[in-house]
């Protein structure tokens, strides 16, 4: 059910109109896990092209500190 409504919630940032690039870490962060998944990423395409660079530590989520890089 969890994985259900976060799917939810990414299909409906992602349909958001103020999802727009250089977005901010909390607006994508939709899980409020604190880190942004690649899947949360998808809504901004140039975050997406540069998420590999950011993702310093190699773990495919974004902190707020590699995020910061963007």
């Amino acid at each position: 059910m969890k994985k259900l409504q976060s799917t939810l919630a990414l299909m409906a940032l992602a349909c958001s109109s103020a999802v727009f690039a250089n977005s901010d870490f909390d607006t994508l962060d939709v899980d409020g896990s604190g880190t942004i998944s690649q899947a949360e990423a998808s809504v901004d395409a140039e975050l997406t092209a540069l998420f590999a660079e950011l993702d310093i530590d190699g773990n495919g989520e974004l902190s707020k500190a590699e995020f910061a890089e963007y």
